[in-house]
């Protein structure tokens, strides 16, 4: 993985030659590579893999799914259920056996829907690479929408199935043993905080010569070496040696399995779709045909698309990026960001195996009408 980075980050792509369309094509594809070796990795995915790492064994995950039962007052497991994924750190491959497991255990199918909605959505991962290649705006969107929606998919599903769900529930809920906190919660938080201000600052753009975006960029180094002093502190201080090793193994195995195909995912976006700008195998004229603008059939197609198509994880980021480039609307953007990691066709067949056959086409035209209508309200605030 190195010596990928490497290559894609120092070897002169730009010199070769693009005569011919297939030359052309495979000079966008690396090229596109490149500029997310140069842009988008050090700065912005090791820091966001460590992020995840630490939650993955920093925060308990009995701790989280123990307030989804079907015994949790309702305000409680919605809220829980749907700001879970950022806690978990939960990626679409990993966010089905979670929610197949709370389900039969006990959750209530409101929660553990919700929870299905929102997990790859929210990712902290994916929520983090959005708005530092597709811009903040769409990333903030991506994050409250998959939120307020997974709730109310969620509530959906408890209403249109209550009375399953009465007869379900005199099953009795479930129960995980909550680990007892390692160190106080304000040590915790701490440490995430600065983890998070050293990538917020290590990313921070100077949006104008003036003000207080200026003023803070005139001093992103300093203030990011003082969190990573800080950060060293507290780990000699506040950690253990296991839970520290642990971590990097957690950020390794993150590492490991995003990283190949994130970069695999960039190669091919960048075949089919290319930079903004610069047109690859794909013509643009096809993407503003069926998603170009904000209106109701091209954030339909969007839905419908994404709730099909299978994305590992963070793949849907450069995929968006080139379909950006080439005329797609961004309430298209958002609904697609919004229904794609949630299902596939694979997914799908998990979910029937849990839920059974008339839920999970209860759940998927859920899915895809809200994802419409929260693309078609983007759109229009946007445009």
């Amino acid at each position: 993985m190195a010596a990928v980075f490497l290559a894609a980050r120092f070897l002169p792509f730009s010199d070769l030659p693009a005569g011919s369309k297939g030359a052309s094509v495979a000079r966008e594809s690396l090229l596109m590579l490149q500029d997310y070796a140069r842009h988008h990795v050090l700065l912005c995915l090791v820091p966001a893999l460590f992020i995840a790492g630490a939650i993955s064994v920093f925060i308990s995950q009995a701790s989280v799914i123990a307030y989804l039962g079907a015994g949790a007052r309702k305000v409680v497991a919605y809220s829980v259920a749907a700001v879970s994924g950022t806690v978990l750190a939960a990626c679409s491959c990993t966010i089905l056996p979670l929610f197949a497991g709370i389900h039969r255990r006990g959750a209530g199918l409101g929660p553990a829907t919700t929870f299905l909605y929102a997990g790859p959505a929210i990712n902290v991962l994916a929520i983090i690479l959005t708005a530092r290649v597709l811009g903040w705006e769409l990333g903030l969107a991506r994050a409250v929408s998959a939120v307020v929606l997974s709730a109310v998919v969620g509530v959906a599903m408890a209403r249109i199935f209550r009375r399953e769900e009465r007869a379900r529930a005199d099953a009795g809920g479930f129960a995980l043993p909550v680990e007892p906190l390692p160190r106080p919660l304000w040590q915790n938080g701490t440490f995430f905080a600065a983890m998070i201000g050293v990538l917020v600052f290590a990313n921070w753009n100077r949006l104008d010569e003036t003000g207080v975006a200026a003023a803070i960029w005139s001093v992103k180094w300093p203030l990011t070496g003082g969190l990573l002093v800080l950060l060293l502190g507290m780990l000699s201080s506040w950690f253990p040696r296991d839970e520290i090793r642990d971590w990097m193994s957690a950020t390794w195995g993150f590492a490991k399995q995003i990283l190949p195909l994130l970069l695999a995912g960039v190669l091919v976006a960048g075949l089919l779709l290319g930079r903004p700008g610069h047109p690859a195998l794909i013509p643009e004229r096809w993407i503003s045909a069926s998603v170009g603008g904000n209106g109701l059939p091209a954030n339909l197609f969007a839905s419908v698309a994404g709730a099909l198509m299978y994305f590992a994880t963070l793949t849907e980021v450069p995929i968006l990026e080139g379909l950006i480039g080439a005329g797609m609307g961004k309430g298209p953007a958002l609904a697609l960001l919004l229904a794609g990691p949630a299902l596939s066709l694979p997914s799908m067949l998990v979910i029937r195996s849990v839920l059974g056959t008339r839920k999970t086409v209860v759940y998927v035209l859920l899915v895809i009408l809200f994802s419409t209508l929260a693309g078609l309200a983007y759109g229009g605030i946007a445009a």
